[in-house]
């Protein structure tokens, strides 16, 4: 006997509800059907997971304003896979980032003065929010996997002798390297292990308000080549190295890193704040084996919510999982009543938090951010592998995935402007047989002969 487990949401309002088989309702004979046709025996990438980052406003939010019975709910909420969406993927910024509330490397030094050495590398500063709220989180969710991108290299380090602009001098290759060394030994001593790195956050992308780097390709390709894989083999990290870490509408970066130091990179780091998916594919597909991953992507005020934001992230994570994908990961875990805080001079903050966290009034609100996660990670687990689905109707997005207990999770998404017929076959069994309404959610967990 096969048994489900469903979640649905609606275009109108901020819902993830449990569903039975007979609260779905039934076909209007009237209508066409739309069949979407599940073949687990075609697979493709595994997954690791589904989170936000704990960017230092996202951190002092939840650890500091929230009171402890509120930091409990919502840690469990986030991380607990089954008292909760059960998110299994950080990525932490190695330093400030534009949501911080300052300015702040590992190894900050007085202008003019260097430290070749990285004596007084320390990471104090995420000991007080970042380290505790990371480790709670695997505590709850074993499986988490931490992830790492750095948004500018320390300031003395740099041709701007500042962590705002400026590139990374030759020069400071090797000390640089040793940087992330010391950050990856530094977060393992606190049983922290960092699954995977990237060299540089949008490193085509120059900020003149806030943390950034610029960092060429051919630069990029050098530094890993030559400096960051060497000290990671010299002092035997398996941390993995993922390049690029910006928008699909410039491919010819990374397909650049890959071609000068394949090697030594495990695969490629992805945005949506340009181009399309699909240049996942066109990597990934010139160079076989390595992995794709996206890595960031925010909600805000530039899409209407709730309805249009909801579908837009919904339709652009399941074409981020059809395009290889083995991670989804959005932006800021928490931000507050005023998309923030940002760094000084940041000026005004239009992104949107997974979770708000109002200071004035010390509240907490699930955002449409949370309830669009929850539709993947709570029935896509870790080590699930994609497995071909189809669908009759471009209208009707799909995605599913084998789960490690040999369990089937299916996330559709009608992306019509009316209510729409749909059945669903596994190997050409029927299913089920439902509507869904225009813009609706529909996570489906099918465990087959239970």
């Amino acid at each position: 006997m096969t048994t489900f487990k469903m979640y649905k949401s609606t275009g109108e309002e901020e819902l993830f509800v449990s569903l039975s088989q007979e609260q779905l309702k039934p076909l209007d004979t009237d209508k066409e059907t739309t069949t979407i046709h599940l073949d687990d025996q075609l697979t493709y990438q595994e997954m690791d997971g589904f989170g936000a980052s704990f960017t230092d406003s996202s951190a002092y939010l939840i650890n500091q304003i929230l009171n402890e019975e509120q930091r409990d709910e919502v840690m469990t909420r986030l991380f607990h896979p089954e008292k909760g969406i059960g998110l299994s993927v950080i990525r932490n910024p190695m330093g400030a980032s534009d949501y911080a509330r300052m300015v702040y490397s590992y190894n900050d030094m007085p202008e003019q003065q260097t430290d070749p050495e990285l004596t007084q590398f320390s990471i104090a500063h995420d000991e007080g929010d970042v380290i505790p709220l990371t480790q709670k989180a695997l505590e709850l969710n074993p499986e988490l996997k931490l992830f790492a991108s750095p948004w500018s290299a320390p300031g003395w380090m740099k041709t701007s002798g500042s962590m705002i602009t400026g590139q990374l001098k030759a020069e400071w290759y090797p000390a640089y390297a040793e940087y992330f060394v010391k950050y990856i030994q530094a977060y393992v001593a606190h049983g922290l292990p960092i699954h995977a790195i990237t060299p540089q956050n949008e490193a085509l992308y120059e900020p003149g308000h806030y943390p950034g780097m610029l960092m060429p390709a051919e630069a990029q390709a050098d530094f890993i080549k030559n400096h960051l894989k060497p000290a990671f083999v010299q002092n035997d990290i398996q941390t993995k190295i993922l390049c690029y870490d910006h928008n699909w509408d410039q491919p010819d970066y990374p397909l650049t890193v890959l071609k000068q130091a394949g090697d030594e990179v495990d695969g490629v780091a992805w945005h949506w704040y340009g181009g399309d998916a699909s240049a996942q594919t066109k990597v990934y597909e010139a160079f076989a084996g390595k992995e794709v991953h996206f890595t960031e992507g925010s909600g805000g005020e530039w899409i209407p919510p709730f309805e249009q934001a909801f579908s837009n992230v919904m339709r652009t994570g399941i074409h981020i999982l059809r395009n290889y994908s083995k991670s989804f990961v959005l932006w800021n875990m928490a931000l507050d009543e005023n998309n923030g805080p940002t760094v000084p001079g940041f000026g005004r903050s239009t992104c949107r938090g997974i979770v708000q966290v109002n200071q004035q009034k010390k509240e907490l609100t699930y955002t449409l951010d949370y309830y669009a996660l929850a539709h993947f990670s709570a029935v896509i687990r870790p080590k699930a592998v994609r497995i071909e689905s189809t669908s009759s109707d471009d209208g009707i997005c799909s995605v599913a995935f084998k789960n490690a207990d040999g369990s089937v999770a299916l996330v559709l998404f009608n992306d019509g402007e009316e209510t729409a017929n749909v059945q669903t076959e596994l190997r050409n069994e029927e299913l089920l047989c439902f509507q869904m309404e225009s813009k609706s959610v529909m996570s489906i967990l099918i465990h087959p002969n239970k």
